[in-house]
This record gives C-alpha cells, structure tokens and sequence, in this order.
C-alpha cells in the first residue's frame, strides 16, 4: 500500500501526514509543465485583494485556478491514479468520491499565501477525518517561499471564520500559531490532510515560482446530498458500486489514462526543444 501504519495512524491523531516522494520525477515534470501552461494561457487569476474582499491586488498575487478538470486532461486524470486512490482509501474509507480540484501558485518575488482556515468551515461534514485533502508540492516548498503551515491535533475543535479581506472569496479563522509546524517537501511531495485541520500558505519572496495543486476528496457517506445524487455532475466515484472510472461523470473513462497523459506532456516536452 502507499502509505504505511505508522502515516494512516499519524493522519488520524495529527490531523495530516506528509508524504515525500509520493510522484516520481517525470510525474513532477508533467505537473510543472501543465502549471507552466496555466500560467501562460492566462488561466489562473489572482484572488488576492487590497483589503476590501473586492478589487484586485497589484502589489501582491495568490494565484488560483478552480477547478482543473476541465482545463487539463493530466489533472482530471491524476486522482484516478491507482496509488491516490489507494492511499486516500486507506485514510478515510470508502466509498469516495473526488470532491475539488485547485491549484495556489505563488509566483516569485510577490506572491502572496491563503490565510488560516478550516476546509470544513466550507464543507461541514459531520466527520471531518472522513474527508482529506491531498496537496501536491508541484515545486519545492520551503519555508523561504512560503511552504503549507498546519496545526497538529486540532482538527476536532471549530474555530469560529469570518470573510477574509484580503481574498476576493475566502474565509478565515485565527489559531494559535505558536503550534503550527511548516512541513517543507521536495518537489512531487504530498501532504494528507483532513477536513478540520486548520492550515494556512506563506508568502513568497523568492526568485522561483512556487505552486500547490490540492485535491480533495471525501467519503460518500459524508457528503450532503447535492454531491451524492444522481444528478450530480463532476464530482466522480473513485471507489465502491457507482464508480464507473470517471464515464459516468464526463462521459469517457480516465481511469488508467495517467500514464498516457504523462508520456503526452513529457513527449510534447521533448518535441518543443528539438524544434528549438
């Protein structure tokens, strides 16, 4: 399996597990890539504000896109991945399904982090270890440039949220930071964590740019009944009876299709610098 006793059982004391190493070298490449493509197709925006919740910022950038799926047929194929939904399975059960997909890129010298929240202020889930978010380090995230910061073992207590002004749609809450811990990871490390564990980004000052794409994905049983039913679109069954490897849900099966997107990136790679 991918993740050993001792990770599952941290996941559920702590709140969150990082795993090193989880995607290889090419995997990295193809995500640095499409995040590249992101970037120059003009896809991502800046959510970052003045400080009113409204008008853009021109002083700093916290870049988002959301969803991916219908944007990259590489990260709609990601959490169909054998080793992903392994490993979920193993921290929160099943049957799940793929609940979001984003990507936060920082980019260098201004970019600016997301502010402490609770990913369960949004979703409410009555369970909040029965939901996790994977987030993948597409670069490498340091404490320099502005890596995940999370509180352990606090995942069980609410912590009250208001509108944060300095986004143009997100929440925020205040916790105590003198417990948070900055977990920094090579490129193609994940970091596991549930639904209640309140975690925040940092700012990048750097000369690199530096992204986190983020899946989430969540126990059916869980799920209020909007993302359930059989009128839901886009959020896919990975696991149990109703999954149907991504045909149900946009019409084609991506199960299995990692590894082609991955040679289709990497080929494109190739192809580009030989025509240079």
């Amino acid at each position: 399996m991918p993740l050993t006793q001792a990770q599952v059982d941290q996941f559920k004391t702590n709140g969150f597990v990082a795993v090193p190493n989880f995607f290889g070298p090419s995997e990295v490449r193809a995500m640095q890539l499409e995040t590249e493509r992101f970037k120059r197709d003009g896809l991502l925006r800046n959510v970052r504000t003045e400080g009113d919740g409204k008008t853009a910022s021109t002083a700093a950038r916290n870049l988002q896109i959301c969803p991916m799926f219908h944007r990259s047929s590489l990260f709609r194929a990601l959490p169909f991945e054998p080793k992903v939904v392994e490993a979920v399975t193993q921290l929160i059960g099943g049957p799940m399904i793929l609940h979001l997909d984003q990507m936060f890129l920082k980019p260098a010298g201004d970019g600016d982090g997301t502010n402490w929240h609770q990913d369960n202020a949004y979703f409410r889930i009555a369970d909040p270890l029965k939901g996790t978010a994977m987030w993948i380090a597409v670069h490498d995230a340091t404490i320099a440039n502005g890596t995940m910061n999370l509180i352990p073992n606090s995942f069980k207590e609410t912590l009250p949220h208001e509108r944060d002004p300095m986004s143009d749609h997100h929440i925020r809450c205040w916790p105590d930071e003198n417990k948070q811990v900055p977990v920094e990871l090579a490129a193609g490390g994940v970091i596991f964590f549930c639904y209640g564990t309140p975690h925040c980004t940092r700012a990048n000052r750097t000369e690199r740019d530096r992204a986190g794409a983020a899946f989430h994905f969540l126990h059916a049983e869980y799920a209020q009944l909007e993302l359930i039913n059989d009128a839901r679109q886009d959020r896919p069954y990975l696991t149990g009876p109703k999954a149907t490897g991504g045909m149900r849900e946009y019409g084609q099966t991506i199960a299995g299709t990692w590894p082609i997107e991955l040679s289709k990136a990497l080929s494109l790679e190739a192809e580009l610098a030989l025509a240079r």
